[in-house]
């Protein structure tokens, strides 16, 4: 092996071993938080509701229907609510 292939081979063994230990902090933080209803603002929810397909396309500030993650334990102290509202 030459000194270039040994060089690229350690740079890709690198790339890949960086990419897994990110993966799993990422895991790790995903863990410690929760959705909470009714404290996204507009084009800042989180993922789909009834009323739309994907993440950012809340319409209105604070819907009861809209959700963000928050840290685990603040849902309540910023006025939201960990389960979706009921329909009637």
């Amino acid at each position: 092996m030459t000194v270039k292939t040994v060089t690229i081979a350690a740079a890709v063994g690198s790339l890949l071993a960086l990419s897994t230990v990110t993966a799993s902090a990422a895991d790790e933080q995903a863990g410690a938080k929760e959705k909470c209803f009714g404290v996204a603002k507009a084009g800042k929810n989180d993922c789909a509701s009834n009323a739309h397909a994907c993440a950012g396309q809340a319409t209105k500030d604070n819907d009861a229907a809209d959700w963000k993650y928050v840290p685990k334990g603040e849902c309540e102290k910023l006025g939201g609510k960990t389960e979706a509202a009921k329909k009637m």
